[in-house]
């Protein structure tokens, strides 16, 4: 997939020869105020991660016929301003919350925006990215999961073109809280 522009920044998908900027990148997201609702993981879990662990990452989202994609808004002086990464589910499989895939589709995880960069349409290109790159995967909807306290990624994720699904996840780790999965769909 080739690189497009949105304002100052580019936005592509990650090399394999990125690892520890996209290790980075994941550090700096999971310091956001937001961070414990946001990911399912913690700072603390991240920087305890060998090295490996995204060197492997970075060279599976940039193999050509690889089932996950990260795509990211690089600026001008090389900061990376935010990311997400698209993992293609197929149809016949459950996903990681034990509900049916009932039809190929992208989902959206890892979505994060510097605040410095927010409100300025990265989030819109980002997500245009990697739809389109789900979509010539011959995904038929992308999806993501956002927490309900989330009110701020909710009106981000609405702005971008996804809306709720009525589809509810109830979070193990986090008794009585829920997840709500918001979709984009296309004609088919």
């Amino acid at each position: 997939m080739s690189a497009t522009t949105s304002g100052d920044h580019v936005i592509r998908a990650i090399r394999a020869d990125e690892w520890e900027a996209v290790k980075q990148l994941r550090l700096v997201a999971l310091r956001d105020p937001v961070a414990d609702i946001a990911f399912m993981e913690t700072y603390e879990d991240a920087v305890e991660r060998p090295d490996s662990f995204y060197q492997e990452r970075a060279a599976r989202s940039a193999e050509e016929l690889s089932g996950a994609r990260q795509f990211i808004a690089e600026a001008a002086d090389g900061v990376w301003a935010g990311g997400l990464t698209v993992l293609v589910e197929e149809a016949g499989t459950t996903d990681w919350a034990g509900f049916p895939v009932e039809r190929r589709q992208g989902h959206v995880v890892g979505v994060f925006v510097r605040p410095e960069h927010r409100g300025s349409g990265l989030i819109k290109a980002l997500f245009d990215a990697g739809v389109a790159w789900a979509r010539e995967r011959g995904a038929e909807r992308v999806r993501l999961l956002v927490h309900e306290d989330n009110a701020r990624a909710q009106g981000a994720y609405r702005k971008a073109g996804f809306v709720p699904s009525g589809v509810v996840v109830e979070l193990e780790a986090d008794a009585g809280k829920k997840e709500f999965e918001f979709v984009l769909e296309w004609p088919a």
